[in-house]
C-alpha cells in the first residue's frame, strides 16, 4: 500500500498473510499531473492508474517485479477483495507466498493499463473538461504509451529499477518493450506466449472482434454513454470470437466434444454444449467489460511492432536490450505460436544476450499462459528463484 504522509512515502505489505493465499488486497490509484505525450501526437493533461501490491518492498528497493497484463486484464492479479470473494485475481495460481513468483522474496505490483476500465484513465473515465465520460474522445493508446506510464508509477513508489518485468500475450509485448525502451531499468524480462508482432490473420481477427461492436446500434460513434446504452451484442460477439481464438480444438473437443445440451430442437438457439459455453462467456464479458477500452487494446496489439524502424530487422530493434530473458510459448497455441516465441530468442541470441527458452506441451491453447501447469510453473519457479535482489 502506498500511504502519502508528511514524512514521504512508505510502501507495505497490502495483504493478511496466510501460508497459502496473498490473503485480502486493495487496489489502491496513483494520479499524475504531468502531461503524457502518447506515440499518436496527441496529449493527456493528467491521468490515473489502478493498481495492486503484493509483498514487500526491501529496503534498497530492488526486489520490485511488475506484471503486465493482457488484453482484458487489469491489475488485480491476486488475492481476493473479501472473504466472501468467490474469484480470486486472474493470476492467482502464479502469484503468492512461496508460489512461483514469491511474494516472501518479491514486491510484486499489478497495474490495470492507460485506457483501461478497471480504475485507470480510459474511455469510461470522466473527463475533467467536460465532467463527463471520455468516450470517443479518449486517445489511441500504444504499448509504448503503457509503458512510459508505468514507469511513472515505478517513479511514484520510488522504484528506479525492477528485478523483473513479466506478462503474457499483449503483457509480453509489455515486457519486451520495457527492455527495449529502459534497459536500464529492468534486469530480467518474462515474455510468455507472445510475439514481436501481430501477423495478418492476428490483425483480422481484431477487426472482425471491432466491427461487431462498431456496428452495434447501440455503439453510437463510441458515445454511447450519454445515450445509456452499452453495445452488448457486439461486445458479446467480440468476446465469443476471442475465445475460439484462444482455445485449442483439442481443449474444446476434451470439454465440450459435441455434447448436446438436450434433444435436438432443429432450431437455431442453444444446441450444443459449445454454443452454451460461448454464449455465457459472451454476456458475462459485455457486462463488465467496456466496448472503448476493448476496441483501443486490440488496436494497441495491431500497432505494436519495434522492428517496424529498422527495416523489419528484430535483431536491430533489440540492439541496447541489456535485461536477461526468459521466453516461454505453449505447443497448442495457434494464436501466438511457438515459431512466433523464437523469432524473440533468435533476435536476443543474435544480440548475444542471455536467453532461456521453453516450449511447453499444453493442450490448452493460448489460455495456457494462465493456467495451473505444473511443468510451466517449475520453469517459472527455477527462473525466478536464480534472479538476486
Amino acid at each position: 500500500m502506498v500511504k502519502n504522509n508528511s514524512a514521504g512515502t512508505h510502501i507495505t505489505n497490502t495483504s493478511i498473510t496466510d501460508t497459502s493465499s496473498i490473503g485480502i488486497v486493495a487496489a489502491q490509484t496513483a494520479y499524475f499531473n504531468e502531461p503524457l505525450q502518447l506515440k499518436s501526437g496527441e496529449i493527456l493533461p493528467q491521468f490515473h492508474l489502478a493498481y495492486e501490491t503484493y509483498g514487500t518492498l526491501n529496503v534498497d528497493k530492488s526486489n520490485a517485479v511488475m506484471i503486465c497484463h493482457a488484453l482484458s486484464g487489469n491489475h488485480h492479479v491476486a488475492g481476493r477483495y473479501a472473504e466472501t470473494d468467490k474469484n480470486a485475481g486472474w493470476w492467482d495460481n502464479l502469484v503468492g507466498p512461496n508460489k512461483p513468483l514469491d511474494t516472501n522474496k518479491f514486491f510484486v505490483i499489478g497495474l490495470n493499463n492507460l485506457g483501461g476500465c478497471h480504475g485507470s484513465s480510459g474511455p469510461s473515465s470522466i473527463n475533467p473538461t467536460t465532467n463527463k465520460p471520455f468516450g470517443a474522445d479518449f486517445p489511441i493508446v500504444t504499448v509504448e504509451d503503457w509503458v512510459v506510464s508505468q514507469t511513472r508509477l515505478l517513479d511514484y513508489l520510488g522504484i528506479k529499477t525492477l528485478a523483473a518485468i513479466i506478462g503474457g500475450s499483449l503483457g509480453g509485448m509489455q515486457a519486451l518493450q520495457w527492455s527495449i525502451a529502459y534497459p536500464e531499468r529492468v534486469k530480467h524480462a518474462l515474455v510468455i506466449a507472445s510475439a514481436p508482432n501481430l501477423t495478418a490473420q492476428n490483425i483480422a481477427f481484431n477487426e472482425v472482434a471491432r466491427q461487431a461492436i462498431m456496428t452495434d446500434p447501440e455503439f453510437y460513434a463510441g458515445d454511447y454513454y450519454a445515450h445509456h446504452t452499452v453495445p452488448k451484442r457486439g461486445l458479446r460477439i467480440a468476446r465469443m470470437l476471442g475465445h475460439i481464438t484462444y482455445l485449442s480444438d483439442d481443449a474444446m473437443g476434451e470439454k465440450f466434444g459435441r455434447k448436446l445440451k438436450d434433444t435436438l430442437k432443429y432450431g437455431f438457439d442453444v444446441e450444443f454444449e459449445m454454443e452454451s459455453y460461448l454464449r455465457y462467456q459472451g454476456d458475462k464479458f459485455a457486462g463488465e467489460f467496456d466496448a472503448n477500452t476493448y476496441l483501443r487494446m486490440t488496436r494497441a496489439l495491431d500497432y505494436y511492432d519495434p522492428a517496424l524502424e529498422y527495416d523489419g530487422d528484430l535483431s536491430a530493434a533489440l540492439k541496447n536490450v541489456k535485461a536477461q530473458f526468459l521466453v516461454v510459448s505453449f505447443t497448442s497455441d495457434w494464436r501466438f505460436s511457438p515459431a512466433r516465441s523464437r523469432e524473440i530468442v533468435k533476435a536476443l541470441l543474435d544480440n548475444e544476450l542471455t536467453v532461456s527458452y521453453a516450449e511447453v506441451t499444453a493442450a490448452h491453447g493460448h489460455d495456457a499462459f494462465l493456467m495451473r501447469d505444473t511443468h510451466y510453473h517449475a520453469i517459472l519457479r527455477a527462473y525466478l528463484q536464480n534472479i538476486e535482489v
